[in-house]
């Protein structure tokens, strides 16, 4: 952050979203982990449990061992659906109150953004969503909390109840394409921004990290808020080293008064 404090920066950052109405958020991993959920790549995640090369679609498909490593994960309450909104979800969510928010673009699996109060409508997803298993035989989508139902009765590895077929989460495994129009759709809000905001990505897993260069490109204010550093750093025109959840507190705080005044 160099010589500014965060006060500092939080206040350029309600200035720029003062003077805009399309502002478009993009979170990674570092909103979910304040709320209690594990990131996948750094020391202490999921990676340090578990070899990533054992979480392809190919080998969720054809091997029920690593369908029994996924589900172990979601059992243990790794990739937990109960756990609540931080101050970071509730601040982009008041964005919506305030009619200043376009969209959400992330690649987070949690649902957080929605249970915060940002419509289903405005949430693309890149990575899916824990909500709901898939039959892949079938197509049959079941509940989430139905699932886990039949975890916690003991079912190492559940399957469909129509057709006996492999369920799987409804997330994009490594190996599998991101949902087409979830990126389209992603991307075209993107290229409308006045102002895009990254908070909590470092940018590095692609095709999802193309999108915040996509949105600078076609001329939108670039904000990133994020404890490392990231390839489009000096991109930024404010850029924070800091907390999601206490940064984005102290912006909304900000944006309050300048909205009253």
């Amino acid at each position: 952050m160099g010589s500014e404090n965060l006060d500092t920066l939080a206040d350029r950052v309600a200035d720029l979203m003062l003077a805009t109405e399309r502002i478009v958020v993009f979170t990674g991993a570092g909103v979910s982990t304040e709320s209690g959920l594990p990131d996948f790549r750094s020391p202490g995640g999921i990676w340090d449990r578990f070899d990533p090369d054992d979480f392809t679609y190919q080998k969720f498909t054809q091997d029920p061992e690593t369908r029994r490593l996924w589900w172990q994960l979601i059992r243990e309450g790794s990739l937990s659906t109960e756990i609540k909104p931080n101050p970071a979800h509730y601040a982009i969510a008041e964005l919506e109150r305030l009619g200043k928010l376009d969209s959400v673009i992330t690649q987070n699996i949690d649902n957080l953004h929605q249970q915060a109060g940002v419509p289903d409508e405005k949430v693309f997803e890149l990575h899916g969503n824990l909500r709901s298993a898939v039959c892949l035989s079938c197509g049959q989508h079941y509940p989430f909390e139905q699932v886990k139902i039949r975890l916690d009765e003991g079912k190492d590895i559940p399957f469909c109840e129509a057709c006996s077929g492999i369920l799987k989460p409804n997330i994009v495994f490594f190996g599998e394409m991101l949902p087409e129009a979830v990126l389209d759709d992603a991307t075209h809000h993107a290229e409308s921004a006045d102002l895009f905001l990254v908070i909590g990505s470092t940018l590095i897993v692609y095709p999802a990290a193309d999108i915040p260069a996509r949105a600078v490109s076609s001329g939108a204010k670039l904000v990133i808020i994020n404890l490392s550093p990231t390839p489009l750093d000096y991109k930024a025109t404010v850029l924070i080293r800091a907390k999601a959840g206490e940064t984005m507190a102290k912006v909304m705080e900000r944006l309050r008064k300048k909205l009253s005044s």
